[in-house]
């Protein structure tokens, strides 16, 4: 993905933390349609949380390097296969 890529959350996403986790539920019509909630950990929900239309990836990715011990390739790694999820999932555009 682009590093200057600028994501937006999708609004049909309701989200609600928990402690260090982040519940990603999508929006239905009825209650017969839902078959999936999402969970992130800390880093993930970190992620999340700045997603918010106006950062690019590679803003995002220097904040969470400088809140996580973590390397330069891990945090690219993680967060690359996280945004391909959050993706593949309609969680974000």
């Amino acid at each position: 993905m682009q590093e200057n890529k600028v994501l937006r959350k999708n609004p049909n996403m309701v989200t609600r933390v928990i402690e260090d986790e982040t519940i990603l539920l999508p929006i239905y019509r009825s209650s017969n349609e839902i078959n999936c909630i999402y969970t992130l950990n800390k880093s993930a929900s970190r992620v999340w949380e700045l997603i918010n239309g106006k950062r690019t990836i590679a803003q995002i990715k220097k904040q969470i390097l400088k809140e996580f011990d973590s390397t330069a390739e891990e945090v690219e790694k993680e967060m690359n296969n996280l945004l391909k999820d959050l993706l593949e999932i309609k969680a974000i555009k």
